[in-house]
C-alpha cells in the first residue's frame, strides 16, 4: 500500500525502476479481476535495494559525516532508512536516518576508522560500501577558523554569532565607521568551542556602514588572529536606497539531486558580493525529518544547524541572517510533550542559539509568548527598514497539529481547517499590517498555509482565503482571511519557497514570489504543472531585492557551476525582473 500511496500522489517511482505494469499491479489496477487468473500479472518481486552511491566521508572534530546519493536500484520498494557504523579497535559507532548525511560523533581525534554504509528497504539491507577516515581537531597554524554569522540589526546595534567547531578562547570586535579605523571595542567574550557566542555591537549611529574585524586569542596564548574586515549596515532612513537577497529551500541533505556544496558557496558568495543590507532563508535549511525518529538525540539536531554555519557564513559575516522556518525543521507545536527532550524543543533552541533571530523589543515585534524550555521563540517578527515593512510568519508553531510531514509517521491531517497560523499570530499580523505607515509591505512564510504545492492557486482556499460562511463558521474573532489581509493593507510582494522553482504571479495586486533553490546542480524545474499561471524558472540561483524611493525591482539571479557555463547560461546573470511602482 506504501508503493500504492507513492504512486497516487505522483512521486515519479519511474527513477527508482519500477515500471507502470507494476506499480498498477500493486495497486489493484491494470490487471484482470479476482475471478480471472488466467491473465494476472505476477506480483511485484522485492529484494534489498543496491548501495548508496556517491559516497563521500568529511573530517571533523570527534565526528566524522557520511555524504551520499541514493542506491540506483532501490529493490521494488522505496529506501527506508540508511546504516552507517564507523568501527576502530574494537569499538563501533552507529547512526541512521533517512537519508543523509550520517553525522557519527563521540570518535576518537587521530583515530583512523572504517566506515560502512548500507541502503534498507522492507526486504532487507543492500551492500555495504566502506571507506576511511580519520577524525581530527580542525586548527590551522594561527589562524581562526570559525565563521561569524550577523543577526538581529537595528538602528543602533548588530549581533555577531561566532562558532568554531575546535578551537576555544576569547573573541571581541573592533568597529568604526572608516576602513581600517575602529574607535569601537567590544569586551571580550569567552569562546567554547563547538558552543556559538553572541557579542553584541551596539551604541551605533542609524543609517550607517560599519567596518570591523574580529580578534581571537586562543585559551593556550598560542593563537591571536585578527580577521579579515566585513562591513555591515544599520537600519535605514526613510527614503534610502537599499538592497536585501533572499533564497529558497537550500536541502543540503538531499546531495546531487537538489544539493552541490561548490554550487551552494558560489550562490552565496555571488549574493554576498551584492552587498545586501540583510540575508533571507525561507526554510527548509535545516531537515531535521531525515533522522531516524526511533534514535533522534539533540545532538543529531544540533547538527542540522552547525552544518549550515560554514555556507552561511559566507554571507552571513556582511549580511545579517534572517531565517524562516520550514516544514521539514519540525520546530513545531504538534511534537511539545511537556518535557525538555523532545524534536521541537531541540530544533528551536539549536535555532536560537546558532542564528541571532529577533525577540520583541522596541526595533522589532514578534510573538512575545514563553514557551516552556526555549523562552522566546523569535518564530515570527517584523521590523521597518527605510522605506519597506518586512514581515516573517511561521504556520508550523501555531498549529496544534501537524501541517505537513509527521515526523513520526502516520497519516496527515485530513481536514485543512485543522491547520492553522493561529489566533495569536493572527491578530498580531493584522495589527502590524494595519499600523504600518510603510510604503512597501513584504511578507515572508515558507508556503502559503505551510503545506500543498502552487503559489495563488492555494491562495483562496481555507484560512489564506476562503470567502464563503466557512471562513466565519472556522475563524471566529478573525475579520477576514490572511490574502485578503493582505490585500486591505496593500502588501507588495508575499514571498515563499517550499515549491523548488521560480515563479512571479499576481492576484488582488499582490505578488506572489515562489523562490528557486541555491544549490541544485541539475538546474531542475520541480513543480511546474502545480503553477497555472506566472512567469516560471528553473533552479538554481537566488532572488535580489532593490528598494529605492523610484521603486521596487526583483531580479531572479542565476548561479551555475562553472563546468556548466555556456552561451545563455553565465553565472550571476539575471534571468528575470520585474518592478513595482
Amino acid at each position: 500500500m506504501l508503493l500504492c500511496s507513492r504512486f497516487r500522489r505522483r512521486k515519479s517511482l519511474f527513477f527508482a525502476g519500477i515500471s507502470l505494469l507494476s506499480v498498477l499491479a500493486a495497486c489493484g489496477g491494470g490487471g484482470t479481476s479476482s475471478g480471472d487468473t488466467s491473465g494476472a500479472t505476477p506480483p511485484v518481486k522485492i529484494s534489498p535495494p543496491g548501495a548508496p552511491q556517491n559516497v563521500q566521508l568529511t573530517s571533523g572534530d570527534s565526528m566524522l559525516s557520511l555524504r551520499f546519493s541514493p542506491p540506483l536500484n532501490d529493490g521494488g520498494a522505496p529506501v527506508s532508512a540508511y546504516n552507517g557504523s564507523c568501527t576502530a579497535d574494537g569499538q563501533t559507532r552507529s547512526v541512521s536516518a533517512s537519508t543523509g548525511p550520517l553525522l557519527i560523533d563521540g570518535l576518537r581525534n587521530g583515530t583512523t576508522y572504517t566506515c560502512t554504509l548500507t541502503a534498507l528497504n522492507s526486504a532487507g539491507s543492500g551492500p555495504a560500501v566502506s571507506i576511511s577516515g580519520t577524525p581530527a581537531a580542525i586548527i590551522s597554524n594561527g589562524e581562526f577558523t570559525g565563521n561569524i554569522v550577523l543577526g538581529t540589526p537595528s538602528d543602533t546595534s548588530i549581533h555577531a554569532n561566532v562558532y568554531a567547531v575546535a578551537q576555544s578562547g576569547s573573541i571581541s570586535l573592533r568597529a568604526g565607521t572608516r576602513s581600517g579605523i575602529y574607535d569601537i571595542s567590544t569586551q571580550p567574550v569567552t569562546l567554547n568551542a563547538g558552543q556559538p557566542a553572541d557579542i553584541l555591537l551596539d551604541s551605533l549611529k542609524p543609517d550607517t556602514r560599519y567596518f570591523y574585524r574580529l580578534q581571537y586569542r586562543s585559551t593556550d596564548g598560542s593563537i591571536s588572529s585578527t580577521s579579515d574586515e566585513y562591513s555591515f549596515h544599520t537600519a535605514r532612513a526613510s527614503g534610502s536606497s537599499f538592497v536585501f537577497a533572499i533564497q529558497g529551500d537550500s536541502h543540503p541533505e538531499r546531495l546531487n539531486t537538489q544539493f552541490n556544496d561548490a554550487l551552494y558557496q558560489r550562490t552565496l558568495l555571488t549574493a554576498a558580493a551584492d552587498q545586501p543590507d540583510f540575508y533571507i532563508t525561507s526554510g527548509d535549511d535545516f531537515s531535521v525529518d531525515t533522522l531516524d525518529p526511533n534514535t533522534v538525540t539533540k545532538d543529531q539536531v544540533t547538527g542540522r544547524y552547525t552544518l549550515q554555519r560554514p555556507y552561511l557564513g559566507l554571507i552571513g559575516r556582511t549580511a545579517p541572517v534572517f531565517l524562516v522556518n520550514g516544514n521539514h525543521e519540525q520546530a513545531a507545536r504538534y511534537l511539545l510533550n511537556g518535557t525538555p527532550d523532545n524534536v521541537a524543543v531541540w530544533a528551536q533552541t539549536a535555532r536560537n542559539q546558532y542564528f541571532s533571530q529577533p525577540a520583541p523589543d522596541r526595533f522589532y515585534s514578534g510573538n512575545n509568548t514563553q514557551v516552556p524550555f526555549i523562552g522566546n521563540l523569535r518564530n515570527y517578527f517584523a521590523w521597518t527598514w527605510g522605506d519597506a515593512l518586512f514581515v516573517v510568519i511561521d504556520p508550523y508553531w501555531e498549529s496544534p497539529v501537524c501541517v505537513d510531514n509527521p515526523f513520526y509517521g502516520g497519516v496527515k491531517r485530513s481536514n485543512l481547517w485543522d491547520i492553522t497560523h493561529g489566533d495569536t499570530q493572527y491578530q498580531w499580523l493584522k495589527t502590524t499590517l494595519e499600523q504600518s505607515k510603510a510604503r512597501y509591505k513584504f511578507v515572508f512564510a515558507h508556503h502559503v498555509m505551510g503545506t500543498g504545492r502552487g503559489g495563488i492557486e492555494l491562495a483562496k482556499s481555507y484560512e489564506w482565503g476562503e470567502t464563503s460562511a466557512l471562513f466565519g463558521s472556522n475563524r471566529p474573532g478573525w475579520t477576514m482571511p490572511i490574502h485578503q489581509l493582505m490585500v486591505a493593507n496593500k502588501v507588495s510582494i508575499f514571498f515563499q519557497g517550499h515549491d523548488h522553482i521560480w515563479v512571479r504571479q499576481q492576484l488582488d495586486g499582490v505578488t506572489y514570489q515562489t523562490l528557486s533553490e541555491p544549490a541544485d546542480p541539475n538546474y531542475t524545474l520541480w513543480n511546474a504543472d502545480a503553477y497555472l499561471s506566472g512567469d516560471k524558472y528553473p533552479n538554481t540561483g537566488y532572488t535580489r531585492v532593490s528598494v529605492s524611493p523610484a521603486g521596487v525591482k526583483v531580479e531572479y539571479v542565476r548561479t551555475y557551476l562553472p563546468k556548466d557555463e555556456g552561451p545563455g547560461k553565465v553565472s550571476g546573470s539575471v534571468a528575470f525582473s520585474y518592478t513595482l511602482p
